[in-house]
């Protein structure tokens, strides 16, 4: 009697477990198969395409990607490899004394040589040491820490450093024998 007891009660809890399992498992079919389109509001679904078409129109300035690529017309294009001073003229036979640009630029300031801000620019110290300089009693924005640094005052490496104003830069630290390397977003002139 017991042996046929335990093999009706396996066989209930069984068929209650199926049971069970299959209406929880209608319940999630249910709630996936009543959601909209993938990529919708309903279902946020991120392809690589659309990452891609998101990329593309912050690099284009927010204008969407798929109306650039089917116009042409003829209008300058803007792009990392093309240099222009702040004045708009080329200056492919120039040295880099003065860039305008939206990309990143990486560039070496020698000891003793200052590397001064266009208006809105922005600098981040990659290697060695460097002081603010600025020829009246403001500085630069330290946008990572939250603090504006003065003239002669030291600058933390890694930091997004902006510039207000033009005539306001960086410069290495005196007594120090090597140069800096510095990341600059907009324009800028090494004196």
């Amino acid at each position: 009697m017991k042996s046929r007891y335990k093999v009706s009660l396996a066989a209930v809890l069984l068929g209650g477990g199926i049971v069970a399992g299959s209406l929880m498992n209608n319940s999630v079919n249910g709630a996936s198969s009543s959601s909209g389109q993938p990529g919708t509001a309903d279902d946020p679904v991120v392809t690589k395409s659309y990452v891609d078409q998101k990329i593309a129109q912050a690099i284009k300035g927010g204008v969407p990607a798929s109306n650039t690529s089917s116009k042409t017309s003829n209008a300058p294009a803007t792009n990392a490899t093309s240099n222009t001073t702040a004045s708009g003229a080329s200056s492919a036979g120039k040295a880099s004394a003065s860039e305008q640009t939206e990309a990143l630029k990486v560039v070496d300031v020698k000891p003793g040589q200052k590397l001064i801000a266009k208006a809105g620019s922005e600098f981040i110290l990659r290697n060695g040491y460097a002081v603010v300089y600025s020829m009246d009693t403001s500085g630069a924005i330290d946008i990572t820490s939250g603090t504006e640094i003065f003239h002669n005052q030291a600058v933390e490496k890694n930091h997004l450093l902006s510039f207000p104003r033009e005539g306001r830069g960086i410069q290495v630290k005196e007594g120090q024998k090597f140069g800096l390397v510095v990341m600059v977003r907009g324009g800028y002139t090494v004196q």
